[in-house]
């Protein structure tokens, strides 16, 4: 009984802090990250001050959860990144995985705040780069590294060409989002970039067999 109540427990709180950051990023996004208050974000998310300021002491505090929690809501996933063996299911899994997760309105959202906000807070822009896109982007360096210890793929640069594949993935997926009201492409036309963009890795660091 005791462990179906703590289990109960860790449920609601759970579901409250998602309420909170839920709330949160879209109060930001609507009224900015200086114009909204801790005590504003719990009426929304509908929890007590207390059980906020519990979580979440500082504003700071909240908004490093929701981008760290954005960037890394895959990373229980054992698929996440993808054992060494096979270049092209390798990149593939992975690709596909971060136009997912960029596409998704939460992460746009993300996005818009840091960038409307960075002149008055440039700490939004180093949690976003250093809490968020650095670690997604060292696991990618580090999935490629292990191919080319595997001989599998020829990587001078595991870092460059990690920027590089995901960047021509955000270029279609996430960028054009940023700038245009009505950008939402088909999820045929992402698997597309996607596929090109692997295309274009394989065809620069594969290994080629001696003639």
């Amino acid at each position: 009984m005791a462990a179906e109540l703590t289990a109960h427990h860790r449920r609601l709180a759970q579901q409250k802090r998602e309420a909170i950051t839920s709330a949160a990023t879209d109060l930001f996004l609507d009224r900015g990250y200086d114009g909204t208050s801790l005590a504003r974000i719990a009426e929304a998310a509908e929890v007590s001050k207390s059980t906020l300021f519990k979580q979440f002491p500082t504003k700071a505090a909240l908004f490093e959860a929701i981008v760290t929690e954005s960037w890394q809501r895959d990373a229980g996933d054992t698929a996440a990144r993808p054992p060494a063996g096979d270049l092209r299911a390798g990149l593939t899994a992975i690709g596909h995985r971060y136009a997912e997760l960029i596409g998704q309105p939460r992460m746009a959202g993300l996005f818009r705040i840091v960038i409307a906000e960075l002149p008055r807070f440039p700490e939004l822009g180093r949690m976003q780069f250093q809490l968020g896109k650095m670690p997604y982007f060292a696991s990618v360096q580090r999935y490629l590294e292990s191919e080319r210890e595997a001989g599998n793929a020829d990587v001078p640069d595991a870092e460059s060409a990690a920027n590089q594949f995901l960047g021509m993935i955000a270029n279609y997926v996430l960028w054009p989002r940023m700038l245009l009201t009505g950008w939402d492409p088909a999820a045929a036309d992402v698997r597309n970039a996607v596929e090109e963009a692997v295309h274009t890795m394989l065809a620069r660091h594969a290994p080629h067999s001696p003639a």
